[in-house]
């Protein structure tokens, strides 16, 4: 288990903000929620899903700043930060798990759940938006889906794909080499054991930050880096988070060929939330995501601009927040 400051310093912060914190189902999802028993069909749940290699914390920055009656759900990705490692982490499977979690969590805080399918809007940075992405192809039984929001990627196979081609793959090895080095677990875990994992976390985190003195001021407000590579530490968090880049480079993959063989899109409101000057330098928004979304399904994009990096959510939460708020009010229709 991480060290009892992680978990404090994590659990109080969210209980600042008025959430409370839940640990459910066999797969032990810890999550942090409010006001889930008003959900309805004008008020969907937003359900934050964070990325690697980070936890729900990240997004303590930008939750004060949503709307003050949304009911909002973040929880630890399964192997991540406080909840238990699960059998397998495709993205698949985490998103269900999460969902489960959140079904729990409906029935358990709401005197009248609603009859039909629980509405949510996924917003989801990094890992979190590739689950986030699953789900909104695959669906998830019980849910409304009602929007996404993806925080600076792009589709997973696109991403691989980079690889191919010579030029690029020179520039992407260097500062994506933890794509293909995390997927293979066993050696990825030796060697950042040896290294140190909190070492490890600060080193990959500072170099995907941006330059922006500001972002980079709130990035590290809070001890977040402390409380990252605390959970990070756990020996569970180091497996799981490599098992998903893993399945990332496997299981994910070959779900997305399919899916496109098969015409299986986005079907729901897009919403690309990304950084300029770091995935936003080599894929051109929103045309990358044109072939992965249904004919006629609204796009909407915005990059964030004067050198915020990777971690827009948590470095531009003001910015961020704005634009993402225009958008959850757009969904209303």
């Amino acid at each position: 288990m991480a060290t009892t400051s992680a978990h404090k310093i994590q659990d109080e912060k969210f209980n600042s903000l008025g959430f409370s914190k839940a640990i459910v189902n066999k797969e032990q999802v810890c999550s942090y929620s409010r006001s889930l028993g008003t959900v309805s069909d004008n008020k969907p749940i937003l359900v934050l899903i964070h990325g690697y290699p980070q936890s729900s914390y990240m997004w303590r920055h930008f939750i004060p700043l949503l709307p003050q009656d949304a009911p909002i759900f973040a929880p630890d990705l399964p192997g991540y930060g406080a909840s238990a490692a699960i059998e397998k982490h495709d993205k698949l499977t985490v998103g269900n798990a999460i969902l489960s979690a959140l079904r729990t969590e409906v029935k358990r805080t709401s005197s009248s759940p609603p009859a039909g399918d629980i509405p949510i809007v996924l917003i989801g940075h990094d890992r979190g938006a590739r689950v986030s992405h699953r789900l909104a192809v695959s669906c998830a039984e019980g849910f409304d889906i009602r929007g996404v929001c993806l925080i600076d990627i792009v589709p997973t196979s696109t991403q691989w794909q980079h690889y191919s081609t010579p030029f690029k793959a020179a520039k992407d090895v260097t500062g994506y080499f933890h794509w293909p080095f995390l997927a293979n677990v066993n050696l990825a875990i030796r060697m950042i054991s040896a290294y140190g994992p909190a070492k490890f976390l600060e080193e990959m985190t500072t170099a995907w930050l941006g330059k922006n003195e500001t972002g980079l001021e709130a990035f590290k407000a809070d001890d977040s880096l402390a409380v990252y590579g605390e959970f990070f530490a756990q020996e569970h968090v180091l497996k799981a988070s490599c098992e998903d880049y893993q399945h990332g480079a496997t299981t994910d993959v070959e779900r997305q060929e399919e899916d496109q063989k098969e015409g299986r899109k986005i079907g729901v409101p897009l919403f690309l939330l990304y950084s300029e000057t770091y995935i936003g330098s080599r894929y051109e928004f929103p045309d990358v995501w044109r072939d992965w979304v249904g004919e006629g399904v609204d796009v909407q994009h915005h990059a964030l601009g004067e050198g915020i990096g990777h971690f827009g959510a948590e470095e531009a939460p003001e910015e961020s927040a704005k634009v993402v708020g225009k958008w959850l009010e757009g969904l209303k229709g």
